[in-house]
Formats: structure tokens, C-alpha cells, sequence
């Protein structure tokens, strides 16, 4: 039987993970780039990290092996005081009845699109109060940051690559992360005979890349005002890059609430959070010319 709001009052897991989690995880431009998803059952996770090389030694036949003690360090995702994703939608029972097209489908896709784009917000600028909204990449603690960038250039996209293999990143793993202004900027740059320096490869795909890292264009990195307006670009490890999932995000079609109005609500409610698990493994490029 088909899903609708006669049916499906409450929806199952696998009916939330179906319709919600999997389109979101596509949706979402964050989730889509690769971060370390860690499912929990609604509490505070703690990851473990090595916050510091241990320094082995040479040593000869029946010597004494030097002990080495490894400096750990932790990363602490929803605290108990880390509030939800909610939204509520309310519609009419002439509606769900005399829709053309199936509302329960429609009012999905609208789900979707509406909480990615909230968490795409928080995970790339999030900068509330910390415990009780997610802090962005772009203000994350103990990044790697080169500032004062003003035009963006191809050279400053070569320090960022410099600064990241200083910090022992995989590049393989990295993504760029850039509005759509900045990108296009590059794109433009011409040689001296007016030649484009960012040929299209007419044998890839539609994926961008720059110097082989694969380029997410998002404009969810916010500007910041200013004469002149600035943004950021962002060169990350996305395989360094920890989000936390509720695993009980929930789905209800609410049937009596707005009784008195003959009225049918949907109501969505989803946790995450996201964190760095390795800070040295982000590039920030500050002051970009918008």
C-alpha cells in the first residue's frame, strides 16, 4: 500500500530513512562531500583522537624497548543541550484529497530540500552558541588559516594545497569549498593571449576540479560585509570531518492537531552535529574578494 496520510500516521524507521536520511544525505551539500558520519541512539558521542605523535626509537638485539606514551584527545558531538532540526507544515484535507499530484511526495521533496538547506547553513557558517547549534567549518578552532587573500588566484589555491601537505593531508581525500562568485572568478582567468588558464576537460565528467581536488561549489559560505566584501574558500580533509546523526530523526502526519481548522500537519524533527577531528587537516583561505 502506498504511503500517505491515512496510512502512515507515524512512519517506521526504514520508512524515515527511505524518504528523509537517504535523499537528504544526496541533497545535502555537506553530507555529499564525503564527512565521517557517526550514527548514535540520540546521545552525546565521543570520538577519540591522538592529539599528538608518539616518537619511537632504534634499538639493538635484548635491549630495553623505550615506552611511549600517546597524547590522546577527544572530540565531543550532541550534548545533551544540542537542540533538533524541527518543522512543522500544515495543509488542508481538501488539499491531500484533490491534489494532482501525489502531496505526500510533494510535501517530501519540499522536506528534504528545506532541512538540507538549514544544515548546509549550520555546517558551513554555524557559528551559535556552541553545544546548542553546530559550529561551521568556516569558524571552526585550530584550522589552518591564510588571510588577507583579496583576489583569489591560482597561486593562493597553491598555498592552501602547500599548507595542507605541510599538515601531512591526503589531498586525494580533499575537497575545495567555494560560493559560486569565487569559482566563476577563477574560471575567467586568462593567460596573455587571452586564452582561458582552467580548461574543461570534454572526456571528465560535470565534476569540477582544481589542480585534481574536486571543487564543491556551494553558496551556503557565507559573505561578509565590508568594503570589500569578502568571503572564504575552504580546502578540507572530508575524511577528517566527523558529523554525528541521530538515528531516530522522526516523521509524523499529524491528523487531530488542527482538527478544528480540518487541517493535516506534517511534522519533521532530526538531530546532527559536526565537528573537525583533525583542525591541521582544514585550510581556511579568509579575505577573498567577493
Amino acid at each position: 500500500m502506498a504511503l500517505s496520510t491515512t496510512n502512515s500516521p507515524e512512519l517506521t524507521q526504514e520508512q524515515v530513512q527511505r524518504i528523509l536520511i537517504q535523499p537528504l544525505t544526496a541533497a545535502s551539500t555537506f553530507l555529499a562531500s564525503g564527512p565521517r558520519i557517526f550514527d548514535t541512539d540520540g546521545n552525546q558521542i565521543r570520538i577519540p583522537t591522538l592529539a599528538g605523535m608518539t616518537t619511537p626509537a632504534w634499538h639493538g638485539e635484548n635491549e630495553l624497548i623505550t615506552e611511549v606514551e600517546p597524547d590522546f584527545g577527544e572530540v565531543t558531538l550532541l550534548p545533551s543541550t544540542m537542540k533538533s532540526v524541527k518543522s512543522l507544515t500544515r495543509f488542508s484535507n481538501e488539499l491531500a484529497r484533490q491534489s494532482v499530484v501525489a502531496l505526500d511526495s510533494a510535501l517530501r521533496d519540499r522536506m528534504v530540500q528545506d532541512v538540507a538547506a538549514i544544515l548546509d547553513t549550520a555546517f558551513f557558517s554555524g557559528n551559535g552558541p556552541t553545544g546548542v547549534q553546530p559550529t561551521g567549518m568556516t569558524n571552526w578552532t585550530g584550522t589552518t588559516a591564510l588571510t588577507g587573500i583579496g583576489e583569489l588566484t591560482l597561486d593562493d589555491l597553491l598555498d592552501a594545497l602547500g599548507s595542507a601537505m605541510a599538515s601531512n593531508v591526503e589531498i586525494s581525500r580533499c575537497r575545495w569549498f567555494m560560493r559560486s562568485g569565487a569559482f566563476m572568478k577563477l574560471r575567467k582567468l586568462k593567460d596573455t593571449a587571452g586564452k582561458y588558464l582552467l580548461q574543461p576537460d570534454p572526456t571528465q565528467d560535470a565534476l569540477f576540479r582544481l589542480f585534481g581536488v574536486p571543487v564543491v561549489v556551494t553558496n551556503r559560505i557565507p559573505e561578509i560585509a565590508g568594503t570589500p566584501v569578502t568571503t572564504t574558500v575552504v580546502l578540507a580533509d572530508m575524511s577528517k570531518v566527523a558529523v554525528a546523526r541521530d538515528q531516530s530523526p522522526s516523521v509524523k502526519i499529524l491528523s487531530e492537531t488542527f482538527g478544528q481548522f480540518d487541517q493535516l500537519a506534517i511534522r519533521v524533527t532530526a538531530r546532527y552535529d559536526v565537528a573537525p577531528l583533525n583542525p591541521a587537516a582544514v585550510v581556511v583561505l579568509r579575505g577573498v574578494t567577493a
